[in-house]
């Protein structure tokens, strides 16, 4: 009985797992991809590099003059079947406010970069937890759009050839705008789709929308992308459609940092857990 009831050594070995050996290079991924806490050099130096490095790539795509044109009579066409060419209705009648173009236009040469950052400086704050992931959407965002600028050149309203736009900058001399007068050789014209000044100020609506705690502000969040897509239309620097691809940019973009972090950005730890504590096996909303 005593030979029956004996487990040898080397069975018990290859039934207990070795916590040394084993897949180490999955705790390395997990600690990857758990949530820690933002260091603000490191923070400040990527988002310069990479704004720096987005620009470059985008401002080196070729100028495919011909191609962009061609795109931009079908994208024309296909709103006109789907009923929505009414972009030359709205920049006129904008354009006939002075005071109202005037405005739209400093609002689209500073606030896509202004909001944006405020709301990066706003969760890196006040949801360190969530900041990393949130990011990542955002960067992930930008660079799918990066491809469609390589991929399908496309002319803006204000450049179609007999399209009847008013390129409002050029018009009433404002300034700050990359797109007209001495400072467009310095940007690729042919960079419209997808809109990026959509995509970035629905990721920052969703954000403010999905975490604030105060009213007001959730509102702002969603009026915010709404009054973009007003603006790069009055302004003739966007079709309809510019807007449809950027919103589907961020949605590749959210998809990216949901595959990485196993959930959405909005629903990790408000705050970082302690070191030694891991990531929560239930993340809140806190």
């Amino acid at each position: 009985m005593g030979e029956s009831t004996v487990t040898p050594l080397e069975g018990r070995d290859q039934a207990l797992p070795d916590p040394v050996t084993a897949a180490p290079r999955q705790r390395r991924l997990h600690r990857l991809r758990s949530p820690r806490r933002p260091r603000l050099w490191f923070e400040i130096l990527l988002i310069a590099v990479s704004y720096w490095t987005y620009s470059l790539v985008r401002n080196a795509v070729p100028e495919q003059r011909s191609e962009a044109l061609r795109n931009t009579d079908w994208i024309w066409r296909a709103e006109h079947s789907l009923g929505i060419a009414v972009e030359g209705s709205v920049n006129h009648a904008v354009n006939s406010v002075t005071w109202l173009i005037v405005g739209m236009n400093y609002y689209y040469a500073t606030l896509h970069f202004i909001i944006t950052l405020t709301v990066l400086v706003w969760l890196y704050r006040s949801h360190p937890g969530r900041y990393a992931a949130t990011r990542l959407a955002l960067f992930a965002t930008t660079a799918v759009a990066l491809v469609g600028y390589y991929l399908y050149p496309l002319a803006p309203p204000r450049l179609m050839p007999g399209g009847g736009f008013v390129d409002t900058v050029m018009v009433h001399q404002t300034w700050g705008s990359m797109a007209s007068g001495d400072l467009k050789h310095m940007s690729n014209q042919y960079a419209a789709m997808p809109s990026m000044h959509i995509g970035w100020s629905l990721w920052c609506g969703l954000t403010v929308f999905a975490l604030a705690k105060l009213p007001w502000a959730r509102i702002l969040g969603l009026l915010y992308p709404t009054a973009t897509l007003v603006v790069i239309v009055a302004t003739a620097n966007h079709f309809w459609l510019d807007a449809v691809g950027g919103l589907l940019c961020l949605a590749f973009g959210f998809a990216v940092a949901r595959v990485w972090y196993g959930t959405m950005p909005y629903a990790l730890p408000r705050r970082v857990p302690p070191k030694g504590q891991g990531r929560p096996l239930l993340p809140t909303k806190a």
